[in-house]
């Protein structure tokens, strides 16, 4: 079954709800203060998103819902040459990697805080070196799966942007989510899965830092896989 056109899915199509608890202060303030300096201006489109940071890195990544931001920190902080975007419409989630970005003094990193797929469109053509989807939301209803993030249209989009042979990495606990993203990369034109054993997928990635959504998994017996699909 193809998935329904992008067009017809709401704009929280794709993710719950956007705030939890109150923000502390010292959070909130960031909000106010830090936030603005990072945010990525999508009134037009980013014709030049090295141009974002300083020293105009040719290497550039994109998180697509960092969540808490643990990992979209650590990879910055280790690899300090790089640009990183991240999306992540819960602000709660903005606010800790803020919060992140404050401590580590991160300046490679900037951040969308809204609808990944408005990101992915904004960027210019082949100007990704990698992405990558961590634990995003599985939708596990039958009635909600069209609000899963991975969806032919959606990997259409992103292989716009995404150059040749830059790593598109996926990471989930929830078998149904892992099948329906591997049954999509399999019939898209633009992706290949190269994993030639077990072992390829049910190990992390070199210099993986974790994330609290992998933690949680392994907490309650879920065992997490890594998938890594390259760019035509």
């Amino acid at each position: 079954m193809i998935d329904p056109p992008a067009a017809a899915r709401r704009e929280s199509s794709f993710f719950g709800r956007r705030k939890g608890k109150t923000l502390r202060a010292y959070q909130a303030g960031l909000m106010e203060t830090l936030l603005p300096n990072v945010r990525v201006d999508l009134s037009a489109p980013v014709a030049n998103p090295s141009a974002l940071f300083s020293g105009a890195p040719d290497d550039l990544r994109l998180e697509v819902g960092f969540g808490g931001g643990e990992h979209l920190a650590a990879d910055a902080l280790s690899n300090p040459g790089r640009g990183y975007i991240g999306c992540e419409p819960f602000v709660n989630g903005v606010a800790k990697l803020m919060a992140q970005i404050a401590a580590q003094d991160l300046r490679n990193i900037r951040v969308h805080p809204g609808d990944a797929g408005d990101m992915i469109d904004a960027l210019p053509a082949a100007s990704l070196s990698g992405a990558c989807i961590l634990y995003a939301d599985p939708w596990p209803k039958r009635r909600h799966r069209e609000r899963r993030f991975v969806s032919d249209q959606m990997l259409t989009r992103l292989a716009r942007v995404m150059r040749s042979g830059a790593e598109l990495r996926f990471a989930s606990d929830i078998d149904d989510y892992v099948g329906w993203t591997l049954a999509r990369i399999l019939r898209s034109p633009d992706f290949v899965w190269p994993a030639q054993s077990e072992a390829e997928w049910l190990a992390p990635w070199p210099e993986w830092s974790g994330t609290r959504y992998e933690a949680k998994a392994l907490l309650e017996g879920r065992r997490p896989v890594y998938l890594t699909f390259i760019r035509r």
